[in-house]
């Protein structure tokens, strides 16, 4: 069994606590031997939990992209960046798994597939969902015909409001010029799982949705900037000293925790998040942020083979939680992941709940997703499939993003995905 080598720029929330601490799961098949992240506390801590010799943990991206420094190269950075990380690895002779989405501009995911099509590296783009168990398991009751020939299919993404608040408005992900659009940023997964079970391209697309909530004119009397200096501190749904230091407390004040390490240093300790509540952007009213992303969008689309489908991605639910509903020739399916259930009613039978929890509890994130997309990293390193989600065919769904994005600048004009516009 081959050992691969691991290099890894980006060693936050995704890279270093997820994919990082899963290879080390693996010791048969990867050693990670190199890091790369602007951070130097989140360089420090998994150079050391990882075994990562010190003259192989890089600040600078120049720096680690100066030379090859393993066989595969992970890449875990901000949406802006991952184009060019790829690039980049690509051009060394790397074989990559990068994190989504790729890009909002369809031309620089055309270099991407003309780079590895030149240089020859493997890919792997983490559309995870596409390896969870109950993911999975829906595809196989669609392909068996428990409902017959597919017709239409309705999602649903719950982001739900608080996590909304924390990447959309205050976070990472707030503003499109700086990350992507919301329906790439949030929704990449879900096209791709549309695209996946619909089983042909997407011929035509159109989207509308805005930005209601989250600006200044629906702030309450009063309000403050920061959080820490507001009236309604107490009270408001998107307090941040509610949210963080209250939640931190209630919870036992965790150290290496989601989300409180994306404000803090790990550890994190108490006077480090306070202070990053007082100062930082987690600490800002939802209402005085630099936010442009959408609260809300839906999206239709028509596959080649006919298949119609309707995304709807909203801010404002209690629950966070897909929820895509399937309608066949002969019944109807819906996988609903707060339930953790499958529900199959086949037109003039009993209705079925297949319990999605028996195969979702491995341990891991995503429902499992991410502990089976590093079991298929190995096979399609060892050449022994095709990774279920290539470059070329997380493109497809990307596409579709991007179209979508601009059919909703254009008041919901319809595009064509491969066609004239």
């Amino acid at each position: 069994m081959k050992k691969y080598t691991v290099a890894i720029i980006g060693v936050g929330n995704r890279g270093g606590d997820v994919y990082g601490r899963l290879l080390m799961q693996f010791p048969e098949q990867f050693k990670i031997v190199s890091l790369c992240d602007a951070k130097e506390d989140r360089l420090s801590l998994f150079g050391d939990e990882f075994g990562v010799d010190p003259a192989l943990r890089f600040l600078s991206e120049e720096a680690f992209f100066a030379e090859k420094r393993a066989d595969l190269c992970v890449i875990a950075t901000q949406d802006r960046d991952h184009v060019r990380h790829a690039l980049a690895a690509f051009r060394l002779g790397y074989d990559i798994m990068t994190e989504k989405p790729l890009s909002d501009i369809a031309t620089e995911c055309e270099e991407l597939l003309a780079a590895q099509k030149k240089y020859g590296g493997k890919a792997l783009v983490c559309h995870v969902l596409r390896y969870a168990p109950a993911f999975v398991k829906m595809n196989e009751l669609l392909k068996s015909g428990a409902i017959g020939r597919l017709v239409s299919i309705d999602a649903t993404e719950r982001v739900a409001y608080w996590h909304q608040a924390h990447s959309y408005v205050r976070g990472n992900w707030r503003n499109r010029e700086s990350s992507t659009p919301m329906i790439l940023a949030k929704c990449c997964h879900d096209l791709d799982l549309l695209q996946y079970y619909a089983g042909a391209r997407c011929k035509s697309i159109s989207s509308v949705g805005d930005l209601t909530f989250f600006k200044k004119e629906n702030a309450p009397e009063g309000a403050a900037a920061r959080c820490v200096d507001c009236p309604h501190k107490d009270t408001c749904t998107y307090s941040a000293t509610s949210f963080y230091l209250d939640k931190w407390a209630e919870e036992g004040k965790p150290t290496d925790c989601w989300p409180y390490t994306v404000l803090a240093p790990v550890p994190v300790r108490e006077e480090a998040l306070v202070e990053a509540v007082k100062s930082g952007p987690y600490g800002r009213c939802v209402y005085f942020c630099d936010n442009n992303v959408v609260d809300h969008q839906i999206t239709q689309m028509t596959f080649e083979n006919g298949v119609k489908a309707t995304l709807t991605m909203m801010g404002f639910t209690s629950v966070m939680g897909r929820r895509i509903t399937f309608y066949g020739t002969a019944g109807e399916m819906t996988l609903d992941e707060k339930e953790h259930a499958i529900f199959v009613e086949r037109f003039g039978e009993e209705p079925q709940r297949i319990d999605t929890k028996i195969i979702e509890d491995n341990g891991y994130g995503h429902g499992g997703g991410d502990l089976c997309l590093v079991e298929g990293l190995y096979d399609m390193l060892e050449g022994k499939a095709t990774a279920e989600t290539s470059l070329e065919r997380s493109v497809e769904s990307h596409l579709m993003g991007i179209y979508a994005e601009e059919s909703r600048l254009a008041g919901g004009k319809l595009f064509y995905v491969h066609g004239e516009n």
